[in-house]
């Protein structure tokens, strides 16, 4: 099995990684392999409803975000971590996150997904909502902890300090890692749920559109 976990801090040595590191071990001696990514100090721009992707099957930008989409396909976990900027995510992370969700048409049901803030503070909890939204709207079971997945730090290297934010690290790459392999053993006995077709309802009515 394989967890992607994606850096969006600037800093290859900060806090976020840190914290990832924490996961990482845990998933090492789960027989889990991991790799990471380093998205924060990519350059990485938003994504422009050109609809490209819908014929392409990726994005039309060649940049991380194709990269990161065939390694997400072939990953069991994701995990997404980043600093806290103005209680929210690091906006690169976001730009490539719109654009990894949206543009790669691969099946994502029942891959677990974890999100995780680190902030000196507050906005955590913000952040981490945030984060979470792309797993829920994708079909992917969300990875919890005993806290909410947060880990305080300022300078680099004081999350190393942060006792309980490890521990919820930890916690939390235990719990991801009994839910994939448990999602691997419902595969195999029960399959995926067939999902139903697509139903779209928009908030105007077509009626209203033409005049009628």
């Amino acid at each position: 099995m394989k967890v992607l976990m994606l850096n969006g801090s600037p800093l290859a040595d900060g806090n976020t990684a840190i914290a990832l590191k924490e996961l990482e071990n845990v998933f090492d001696s789960e027989g889990i392999e991991t790799e990471t990514c380093l998205i924060g100090n990519k350059d990485i721009r938003g994504c422009i409803a050109c609809g490209k992707c819908y014929e392409l099957g990726r994005c039309i930008f060649e940049d991380a975000v194709n990269e990161i989409a065939e390694k997400f396909e072939e990953a069991d976990g994701l995990v997404v971590a980043s600093p806290v900027y103005y209680a929210s995510a690091n906006a690169t992370l976001i730009a490539l996150l719109d654009r990894l969700f949206y543009s790669s048409h691969f099946d994502k049901t029942m891959k677990v997904g974890a999100s995780i803030a680190v902030a000196r503070r507050g906005g955590c909890t913000a952040t981490f909502d945030e984060l979470n939204k792309y797993f829920t709207i994708s079909g992917m079971p969300v990875a919890s902890s005993r806290y909410w997945n947060i880990v305080h730090g300022l300078q680099k290297g004081d999350a190393a300090f942060d006792a309980e934010g490890l521990q919820t690290m930890r916690t939390l790459a235990k719990n991801m890692s009994f839910l994939m392999k448990s999602i691997a053993l419902g595969r195999e006995k029960y399959g995926i749920p067939a999902p139903e077709g697509g139903s779209f309802t928009n908030f105007i009515r077509d009626d209203l559109r033409q005049g009628r």
